[in-house]
């Protein structure tokens, strides 16, 4: 987890460095306001008959702690409440026997703007206990130049002015809070999504493990048949092979217990199967022995049924596969079907299946969709368990999107589990066309061996 957290804010800071380039029209407005409020103050700090070397110094001192709060707010803060201490008690002077009403003192227009400003910036940029910190530090210093230092005749701004610190310290902390909230929530929202693709992963290898162990516990009950009978196909057993053929049975049935047990914790009681295709140790009756290829006519009847065109190609002689890749063959065939029903309504289906001495090629094409798309009733763990299984037996899985709207999946599984070499694994099937008839399929939708479905004006899927 903290190395996913780690990861996300890496991605984030890049991208920010990637966007600094983006604050340069922000810091020039930034440099303009200070221009003016320098400006301004300077001209303001006249009515104070503080003289030009002063004016200006105050002026543009104030000018330059906005500049500062865009990266230390801190020092700009502490650098505009100097400047404006500095001219209000250089000022005071001034105060006596001014006619009414007096110049606004403590705090004037130009010092109001650039401490409102210097505050936002800061609290944009520091936590929200120390922008409220050096807004009390702020009110401190303008009550003890207004109230204990005062003046004589002038309009006071002490206040008011600290009214609208506080109104602006408010502002940037809300500001900021929602900043971080977001940063968080994109940064759980990363989290979430890789724990939901880890957890996908892992439920559907739970799937494959649970099939595969209805296969394994079917060989072990075959090795605990056979050990019992081999005795009495032998004349006259020695005691040493009645013993090693007992102790084979007895492991065999102690194997199948625990693959029971561990089975009992693996099922799944009501899994859901939205368009009837059995999906792997589902429905009602979960102890069903587990599919192989023999059952693909079935699974096509089945989803020609729910609304789909579908034909068959066979090319070769079916050899004898093992358990695990008729099995893993049917379910990545399967898979593909209910994909085609969910996300491709009433288009036509071809399911191309190549026996190979070195393994098993499948292939299953859909042309695009022949009505509209309603949102899928999936979890999206299908080409995930398809590469998953592929994977598992050294083939592999490619899926992707055809030029004419369609979609297709092809799978190589090798009949052993060496992981063929890419010279050695078949790709698409040479001299098909990815077309499909105008006229409606054989009773069995199955086209004789060798042979390709004629081009129609439809062209490709």
């Amino acid at each position: 987890m903290s190395t996913a957290l780690g990861a996300t804010r890496s991605r984030t800071s890049s991208r920010w460095r990637g966007l600094r380039w983006l604050r340069l029209p922000g810091y020039v407005v930034v440099c303009w306001i200070a221009l003016g409020i320098a400006l301004a103050g300077t001209e303001q700090m006249g009515r104070y008959n503080l003289g030009t070397e002063l004016g200006v110094l105050t002026g543009f001192a104030q000018g330059a702690a906005v500049v500062l709060a865009l990266w230390r707010p801190v020092p700009a803060w502490a650098l505009s409440l100097a400047a404006t201490v500095v001219a209000a008690v250089a000022a005071r002077p001034a105060l006596q026997g001014h006619p009414l009403p007096g110049p606004a003192w403590p705090w004037n227009t130009p010092e109001v703007l650039a401490h409102a400003t210097v505050f936002l910036l800061l609290a944009l940029r520091v936590r929200p206990r120390v922008s409220f910190a050096v807004l009390v530090g702020t009110a401190v210093t303008t009550w003890v130049v207004q109230g204990l230092i005062g003046g004589a005749t002038y309009t006071s701004t002490g206040l008011g002015s600290v009214g609208i610190f506080t109104a602006v310290v408010l502002v940037g902390a809300a500001f900021r809070g929602l900043g971080e909230a977001r940063t968080q929530l994109v940064e759980q929202e990363t989290i979430t999504a890789e724990e939901r693709a880890r957890r996908t992963l892992l439920e559907e290898r739970n799937r494959i493990a649970r099939e595969l162990h209805d296969v394994v516990a079917h060989h072990m009950s075959v090795i605990s048949i056979q050990a019992q009978v081999a005795p009495h196909l032998v004349d006259n057993p020695s005691e040493e092979l009645k013993e090693n053929l007992a102790g084979i049975r007895e492991n065999a049935l102690e194997a199948l217990t625990e693959l029971r047990r561990v089975l009992g914790v693996l099922r799944s009681e009501n899994p859901e199967d939205p368009h009837g295709l059995g999906a792997a140790g589902t429905g009602s009756a979960p102890d069903t022995p587990q599919p192989t290829l023999d059952r693909l006519d079935a699974l096509v009847d089945n989803t020609r049924a729910a609304g789909l065109h579908v034909v068959t190609e066979i090319h070769g002689e079916a050899p004898v596969y093992p358990p695990g890749v008729q099995l893993s063959a049917y379910r990545i065939v399967q898979e593909a079907l209910s994909n085609a029903l969910r996300h491709a309504p009433g288009s036509r289906v071809r399911v191309g299946i190549t026996h190979d001495p070195r393994g098993l090629h499948l292939e299953v094409t859909n042309s695009r969709p022949g009505g509209p798309v309603r949102p899928s009733p999936g979890a999206g763990h299908g080409l995930l368990g398809m590469r998953e299984r592929a994977a598992m037996l050294g083939g592999h899985v490619t899926a992707h999107p055809t030029l004419h709207g369609g979609f297709t999946v092809s799978a190589y599984l090798p009949k052993d589990s060496a992981a063929p070499s890419p010279a050695d694994a078949p790709g698409t099937l040479e001299g098909l066309e990815l077309v499909f008839p105008d006229d409606p399929p054989p009773a069995t939708g199955r086209i004789p061996k060798g042979t390709v479905s004629p081009p129609t004006e439809e062209g490709t899927p």
